[in-house]
């Protein structure tokens, strides 16, 4: 005969006033968690209690019951109705559905049921979001009925985007959430299933980094300066593809199609090249970038910035007044009123349009001139007309040989008595006819060593000339007027890395060389008077910009003689230059993706201490360089080769605090912590 097994009796449940309820000293929760209070008492507001609250009578000394009943779990919901009835909107006596609890101890009541319950599964979430959304609801009713962020909602969202095998994958723990979201970054299901097909049967890296970086691979990402010129809408406009991650920051996502972003560049590019072509220039370079230096040994025109109309001077003037006014009335005070600070910089922005004059060039000149015409690092169009080949600079001077012959010979006498005593040395006094060349030779010799020995003793006049003859160099290319055998050369570079043509020391240097370019005079043969006009401070700064064109430090395939890379230390010692102040970062295109696995991990070694770089090493060396990248960010850590010696390495970071970059994760990957398959 079978005996039958003894049934389970379940608690009795029934309505309670919630006057007759309180708080159980036994509940085991102290720490707050999850939705507040306010939440909570508001979700009851709105969908009354969803789940019933665990009681037990409360008996007196002699084990009677006295009419009260505590709370040993359940104290959250307990709160949030006592917040309605303090706020009147809950009858104190209402009826509160309960469980009544009689057996075991009311610790364990409370301890069972915090650690029983189970987290709804981030995909679960999903879904009921999605049927929310189906029902004709915003992201933000979603996100406020719920109590999460918007972003929360959008991210959630976000997996409907997700191949339907790669959901049941995560549904089996097959992999984590972080992987998961990873996944969002390209809406193509196929090429989702193919990477996870990838990642499963090989020993790739399964990180969420790397699985963004084969969902991108080809891609470009949208703060490239081609997607900048072009801009996203035109691009997208003509079909183009964008990527966008909502859980990673991406800059604003990737453009998928590189080759039609090219296309539309240099579509865009031939468009701004032709109006430039009309204003008559000989050629037109037209290059999404030109290396640094492509205009070294170009003579340079002199162009005339556009003479403001009347009708601008005086906009000008009423501006600069009004200007005046206003800093006259408010030079004393603390701060200024919001409207008046609009205003000034309104008036600020007018002032700089006007003052941005176009530049003219002579008709006569162009035609033996050209323009260069590309892309700028923040995306816009960048033109460097006036430039004269040495090829076309024959073509000047023929034309200049032009005029008929009688004027030929009147320009000739002109430019004899104009011309310096030395040469009247040529003929005799009485016209005899010229002197033989050996003698010139000899005359001038005496000459030129008298002129060593004066210009020795007057170092002011000497520092002038060699003032002189490196400005010639440096901004006159094909001139010849000068006496000083003084050269000042200035290396190409052959290798430059991706944007060095944008890098914060090429755009100063070259603002620096155009800014002289306005001050000095248009023709070689006025430099002296105009040099000997500038104070000695003008003097000085000119001197060290023409010096700083010399700087050679590179060490190449053929190598700096190491003395002058000594010196080259020396040198920045001396100018206390700081690589890393001075705006150069440790990336995967300047040096991280260029350097074996060994000297990745040792930078990030010395810069985060030992537990960041072990954290690093199973990586493979794609991976590990990104890693590498953000872990280095902002630490002023640098290449031996870009160290100035004597300068103090930044100490390893605490390791509690390179522990803690991932402190931004959301907190279901330590949940998940699964990998695919």
């Amino acid at each position: 005969m079978v005996k039958s097994s003894r049934k389970i009796t379940l608690s009795s449940s029934r309505d309670i006033p919630f006057d007759r309820l309180v708080m159980s000293k036994a509940n085991v929760r102290r720490i707050k968690a999850g939705v507040s209070i306010e939440q909570l008492a508001e979700d009851i507001a709105r969908r009354t209690l969803l789940q019933s609250i665990t009681v037990r009578p409360l008996r007196d000394a002699d084990g009677r019951e006295t009419g009260m009943f505590e709370i040993p779990a359940g104290g959250r919901r307990y709160r949030a109705l006592e917040r309605l009835v303090k706020q009147k909107r809950l009858a104190k006596d209402a009826p509160i559905p309960c469980i009544l609890r009689e057996d075991g101890f009311a610790e364990e009541d409370s301890l069972a049921e915090n650690m029983q319950r189970a987290p709804l599964h981030p995909l679960d979430q999903f879904r009921a979001f999605l049927v929310f959304r189906e029902k004709g609801m915003s992201e933000e009713e979603i996100a406020a009925h719920q109590f999460v962020s918007v972003a929360v909602v959008r991210q959630r969202l976000r997996l409907a985007s997700v191949s339907p095998r790669l959901l049941e994958v995560y549904a089996d723990d097959g992999m984590s959430l972080d992987q998961l979201m990873a996944f969002t970054v390209n809406g193509d299901h196929a090429r989702q299933e193919q990477v996870f097909e990838q990642l499963a049967q090989s020993s790739y890296a399964r990180e969420p980094h790397f699985i963004r970086r084969m969902l991108t691979e080809g891609a470009v990402r949208i703060t490239d300066k081609r997607a900048q010129f072009v801009g996203v809408n035109t691009y997208a406009a003509a079909g183009g593809a964008i990527m966008r991650d909502l859980f990673q920051g991406d800059d604003g996502g990737w453009l998928q199609d590189a080759g039609l972003l090219d296309r539309l560049a240099a579509e865009k590019l031939r468009a701004h090249a032709a109006l430039i072509a009309a204003e008559g220039w000989k050629w037109i370079e037209v290059a999404p970038d030109f290396p640094y230096g492509h205009t070294f040994g170009l003579r340079q025109l002199r162009g005339e910035p556009a003479a403001l109309t009347q009708e601008e001077s005086a906009s000008r003037a009423a501006l600069q007044a009004e200007l005046d006014g206003l800093e006259d009335i408010y030079a004393c005070a603390d701060s200024l009123p919001a409207d008046i600070s609009e205003r000034f910089d309104a008036i600020g922005m007018a002032l700089v349009e006007l003052d941005d004059r176009p530049v003219l060039f002579n008709p006569d000149e162009t035609g033996h001139a050209g323009a260069f015409v590309s892309i700028d690092g923040s995306g816009k169009v960048r033109v460097e007309r006036g430039y004269v080949r040495p090829d076309d600079e024959t073509l000047v001077e023929a034309d200049a040989d032009l005029p008929a012959e009688a004027d030929a010979r009147d320009q000739t006498e002109q430019d004899r008595s104009a011309a310096p005593s030395c040469a009247q040395n040529v003929e005799d006094e009485e016209g005899a006819g010229p002197i033989s060349d050996r003698l010139l030779a000899e005359l001038t010799a005496h000459r030129t060593l008298a002129l060593r020995h004066a210009l020795g003793a007057q170092p002011d006049t000497a520092f002038l000339a060699a003032l002189h003859a490196l400005t010639l160099r440096a901004f006159y290319p094909h001139a010849s007027e000068s006496c000083m055998a003084l050269e000042l050369k200035s290396a190409g570079f052959g290798a430059q890395a991706p944007g060095f043509n944008d890098s914060p020391w090429a755009g100063a240097v070259h603002g620096r060389h155009q800014a002289w370019l306005a001050r000095l005079p248009h023709e070689p043969g006025m430099l002296w008077e105009a040099l000997q006009g500038f104070d000695s401070d003008s003097r000085l700064t000119l001197f060290a910009h023409c010096v700083s064109l010399s700087v050679n430090a590179m060490v190449d395939a053929y190598t700096r003689p190491p003395r002058a890379l000594a010196h080259a230390d020396q040198l920045a010692m001396t100018l206390a230059l700081d690589m890393a102040a001075a705006g150069w970062e440790p990336t995967v295109a300047s040096y991280l993706g260029r350097v074996t696995k060994a000297h990745i991990l040792a930078s990030v070694r010395e810069a985060r201490g030992a537990q960041a770089s072990d954290r690093i090493a199973h990586l493979k060396r794609g991976d590990m360089a990104e890693q590498a990248q953000e872990l280095l960010a902002g630490t002023g850590w640098l290449p031996q080769a870009l160290r100035t010696p004597g300068c103090t390495i930044l100490a390893p970071a605490d390791p509690v605090s390179a522990a803690g970059d991932r402190a931004d994760e959301p907190a279901e990957t330590a949940k998940q912590g699964g990998t695919p398959a």
